[in-house]
């Protein structure tokens, strides 16, 4: 069976997707993979429901296929992730095109659930789901689909904060580590097909470890992904700052393999927001957990995303926001409007922002952002940096790559021309030699090179 998987969402989603697909290549069938949804006979759509955009964009393409059943070779659509552990009946029965749904802790069932498709009996169900709360571990099937010296390593899954604007407690259970153990030996698997850069993600890999071990143990996975030969890179998503330790902040700054990166999700700065968020910060501990990291890692790169218009912020919240976006320059930086979500304490909020108030203070975070962003980019005239090479222009002597200051889709490029031959996925130093709004620009490092 030729079989479609379209991923959507965050990395943590595509890890999924991954593992389900490494499941049913090691599974006794005869299942085939292509992207080509003309050429399908299956389709599994990992959906997103985190904010309403996500939802659009899931039913968008879920109806999408749904179409293919009728005019090509389609014949099962099968919907899985936080969207359809949240409204499982719902999908079947408004789009009656879908087969079967699957839950977020059910997702290891899918080769059965395929087997039921096509060997229908009295006993099969469309909806397979199973307890939110069970322990989670890091199957040693996992099909990697992303690019070859880049991979997601997922060390948790769920989360126990119930921030009040948030259902992934509802869809994807309370927080529940990876056995150490499982990760290494994925991560050992990943470091064998070629992977150089790891970025561990989870909702929040602060707390990894906790459930299992009773402690914060992120620091020791650290040291011992770091014993991997092979592996180049290692970057930290979804760090709540409040969980940031003495600890992991010296692990970072002894190894040379951990960038000095962190993606640190604030949401606010208004101390009154912030507690109607369900938040465990303050302005103050913001500003002093920024301070400390800067300290500690002058050259550290902070990446953090806020929400805009949430139910009850003044005009006078928003303008807090927006001074303390532009004192603290963070180098990398998200605004999400808020998205009201039903069955959350925020939702029941009153009164809550119209739209177009929401709409309009995300766009003036984000433009006083840009303004930083830019400035950012032009003082990085000068610097010599390590770039891992990810394509290059149709045509152009021109090769596109990352320095350790940008994930992969989400922050900016550098721009390096050059007519030596470099292969993607390979390491080159490279000199900045200018900016171009968010992008660099930039040239090999002959005299860093000749100086090795």
């Amino acid at each position: 069976m030729n079989i479609l998987f379209v991923s959507l969402g965050c990395d943590k989603n595509l890890v999924d997707s991954q593992q389900m697909m490494g499941l049913l290549k090691n599974s006794r069938d005869n299942y085939s993979f292509t992207d080509d949804e003309t050429l399908a006979e299956a389709a599994v759509v990992n959906t997103c429901c985190f904010i309403d955009q996500a939802k659009e964009e899931s039913i968008e393409e879920i109806l999408s296929l749904a179409a293919l059943k009728e005019t090509g070779r389609l014949r099962y659509l099968i919907v899985t992730g936080c969207m359809a552990q949240r409204y499982k009946e719902e999908i079947l029965e408004r789009i009656p095109e879908v087969d079967a749904v699957i839950g977020t802790t059910a997702e290891d069932k899918l080769a059965e659930v395929l087997a039921g498709l096509e060997h229908p009996s009295e006993d099969f169900t469309p909806v397979i789901t199973d307890d939110l709360h069970k322990a989670t571990g890091a199957p040693a099937q996992r099909m990697l689909t992303a690019d070859s010296f880049t991979g997601y390593l997922k060390i948790a899954d769920g989360c126990s904060k119930c921030c009040t604007y948030c259902v992934i407690p509802s869809v994807r259970g309370n927080y529940r580590s990876v056995p150490m153990e499982d990760i290494l030996a994925q991560a050992q698997a990943m470091v064998d097909e070629e992977i150089q850069e790891l970025i561990l993600v989870a909702q929040e890999t602060t707390l990894y470890g906790t459930d299992l071990y009773g402690r914060k143990m992120l620091p020791e996975l650290l040291r011992r992904l770091c014993l991997l030969g092979g592996v180049r890179w290692i970057r930290l998503l979804y760090c709540y700052p409040e969980e940031i330790t003495e600890d992991l902040v010296e692990v970072m700054k002894t190894h040379d393999k951990i960038l000095p990166y962190l993606d640190i999700p604030i949401q606010h700065a208004n101390d009154r927001i912030l507690k109607a968020m369900g938040r465990r910060t303050s302005k103050a501990d913001l500003e002093r957990i920024v301070g400390y990291l800067r300290e500690q890692i002058p050259q550290i790169c902070l990446r953090t995303t806020l929400i805009s218009g949430f139910p009850t912020e003044t005009e006078q919240e928003h303008q807090e926001l927006l001074d303390f976006v532009r004192r603290m320059r963070f180098d990398r930086l998200g605004v999400f409007t808020y998205s009201r979500e039903d069955g959350t304490p925020a939702a029941r909020m009153k009164p809550q922002v119209h739209p177009s108030t929401k709409k309009r203070r995300q766009k003036e975070l984000m433009l006083a952002q840009q303004e930083i962003a830019f400035e950012n980019a032009e003082n990085m005239r000068g610097r010599s940096l390590d770039v891992v090479i990810e394509g290059k222009l149709a045509g152009e002597d021109v090769y596109v790559g990352r320095t350790y200051m940008d994930i992969p889709g989400v922050d900016s490029n550098i721009f390096i021309e050059t007519r030596r031959e470099l292969l993607t996925g390979s390491f080159v130093r490279a000199k900045v030699t200018g900016a171009h709004e968010y992008d660099l620009t930039g040239e090999i490092d002959y005299e860093y090179e000749s100086a090795q």
